[in-house]
């Protein structure tokens, strides 16, 4: 069996490319910016992958090489010569050297590590000559490995805490209070007579943190002082009237205020924002690296309300749905 698969492929040799022809029903597809890609490919590693083609110079495997190679002006190209097969075969392996590849998958972990490894041995090479390119490339960069969790942190003292409520710390121009947010008096004293022109809060979930929230090592999260689980739905729904309210006082006319919630209690959060606010603008979806512990489906995403603040004619113009990357 060996001999005779050996047999069906000749010596190595170059062929003109004006000699090649084109399969008239070859069903695969070349876009344009594939093209391009191939002929950036062949102008930085060569042309290094054979033409396949059968005794009549029709192409067998390779037309899109053979397109980048006549729009790079190359007058020859290496081929192999295939005989002995069936019209049948010749046909079906056209399909099946392009589909058989199309079902091979990927190690995203170790594409990373391969992407990453070329770039420190030359950082400014082009990455978008491996195929990857744009977002795919930028997300595949930047993605955080399920498996390391999160970053380990430094240990932290936790018998010895320095700040207390009540503690007003001055960074600069930045402001940074802890209290609680129910209470009107302690946004006064932290906006000191300034209101804000933009709000992004992320509110306590009422989700307990063990269990829901990863920890790797030393690192562990401490449950929140209150709404971490322990609410019931109108407990909730009234802890976060009371917030809002607060930092709608805080605010100008026609801010929008950015609210995160998980997917649980959106319910509470509209409520109270129905009662706080003029208008939900709009549901914004923050697209995550990596998907959330605790549901039978791990969330990649949050949540986040944009709402307008009352007393506003009008408001910035969110009424295209979008959605918040992180990379």
């Amino acid at each position: 069996m060996k001999s005779e698969l050996k047999s069906r492929t000749s010596n190595l040799e170059h062929r003109a490319v004006s000699a090649l022809r084109a399969h008239p029903n070859n069903p695969r597809t070349h876009s344009a910016r594939q093209l391009k890609q191939i002929e950036a490919s062949i102008s930085r590693f060569g042309f290094l992958n054979p033409v396949l083609i059968d005794s009549e110079n029709r192409i067998i495997a390779g037309h899109g090489r053979v397109s980048a190679a006549r729009s790079l002006g190359l007058e020859s190209v290496p081929v192999l010569s295939i005989s002995g097969m069936s019209e049948a075969e010749r046909r079906a392996y056209i399909i099946a050297d392009n589909r058989l590849a199309e079902l091979a998958g990927w190690d995203d972990d170790l594409l990373r590590v391969e992407l990453g490894g070329i770039l420190e041995l030359e950082p400014d090479f082009d990455l978008d000559l491996t195929g990857f390119a744009g977002a795919e490339l930028e997300a595949l960069l930047n993605a955080a490995d399920d498996s390391r969790g999160e970053p380990e942190a430094p240990e932290v003292d936790r018998t010895n805490v320095v700040t207390r409520t009540g503690d007003l710390w001055v960074l600069g121009k930045h402001r940074l209070l802890c209290g609680d947010a129910r209470d009107p008096a302690v946004l006064e004293r932290l906006m000191d007579g300034e209101l804000a022109q933009m709000v992004i809060t992320d509110p306590p979930y009422n989700v307990p943190v063990d269990g829901h929230v990863c920890g790797l090592g030393k690192v562990k999260h401490a449950e929140f002082a209150m709404a971490s689980g322990e609410m019931s739905e109108g407990e909730f729904e009234d802890f976060l009237r009371q917030v809002l309210s607060n930092l709608a006082a805080s605010s100008v006319d026609g801010s929008i205020h950015f609210v995160c919630m998980d997917w649980r209690h959106m319910r509470e959060l509209l409520a109270a924002g129905h009662a706080v606010y003029d208008e939900l603008k709009n549901l914004i979806v923050w697209n995550k690296d990596n998907g959330g512990m605790g549901a039978f489906y791990r969330s990649k995403h949050e949540l986040v309300l944009g709402c307008l603040n009352p007393r506003a004619d009008a408001g910035p113009k969110l009424d295209q749905g979008f959605q918040w990357v992180r990379n």
